[in-house]
């Protein structure tokens, strides 16, 4: 799909973004967190609708093992495709915009998660160029919002992957 474009979200993009994907939650924050340099949130465009995005994580990771074995390290967080536009290369897109757009800001590395049950998107960061971290699989956290407004902590269990970025001049 040559015709899709990758842009960080502006403030009138929310609307679109949470009538397409839902998850009003994610986005607020997202876009927040973005607005004090915490992040970028990253989206993918066709025909002036949203279909993907990628959250670069620039903040202290909240894991305590990632923070350890990981510090300063910016994560992608979320990488999200419509699913009537998967199989398009627009994740890897995604991916790719996300990495020159780290390795232009002067970060060497790049991490992610990804849930154990999900053997798909493992083998598609293995062909990106990401590899497992040599320690165990982390317990990421997340907030959902239930039915009756009030929130709830979760968790999944997931490998960490990490991907050496080139440097700025071989970019």
């Amino acid at each position: 799909m040559s015709d899709v474009g990758i842009r960080p979200a502006a403030e009138a993009d929310l609307a679109a973004l949470i009538s397409t994907f839902g998850d009003e939650d994610f986005f607020t924050d997202r876009f927040a967190r973005q607005e004090r340099g915490g992040g970028v949130l990253l989206t993918a465009w066709a025909y002036d609708k949203p279909i993907g995005h990628v959250y670069l994580w620039l903040e202290r990771a909240e894991e305590p093992e990632v923070r350890e074995h990981l510090p300063g390290v910016p994560l992608l967080n979320r990488v999200e495709v419509r699913s009537e536009h998967r199989n398009r290369r627009i994740g890897t897109k995604l991916v790719s915009a996300a990495e020159k757009l780290l390795t232009g800001r002067g970060y060497s590395q790049v991490a992610l998660a990804v849930r154990i049950d999900n053997p798909d998107a493992y083998r598609l960061y293995e062909r990106l160029g990401f590899v497992e971290w040599p320690y165990p699989p982390v317990e990421c956290m997340y907030e959902v919002r239930l039915p009756d407004g009030s929130r709830k902590r979760c968790s999944e269990t997931c490998h960490m992957m990490v991907k050496p970025l080139p440097s700025d001049s071989s970019a």
